[in-house]
């Protein structure tokens, strides 16, 4: 039982590094573009090797 009273300070202690480590992804921009990479491949490439 005594072992609880470490477990759940260092279970906290996780979980608002985990919070923590979301907000600073939302914060630096992590999520902005979730559309761009897949359309991106799409896109072709021959007009840049055409004006080498």
């Amino acid at each position: 039982m005594s072992i609880l009273l470490y477990l759940i300070p260092v279970a906290l202690f996780l979980g608002f590094l985990g919070l923590a480590a979301f907000i600073w992804s939302l914060k630096s921009g992590q999520y902005d573009d979730m559309d761009g990479a897949a359309h991106r491949i799409l896109l072709d490439d021959d007009e840049k090797n055409d004006k080498n």
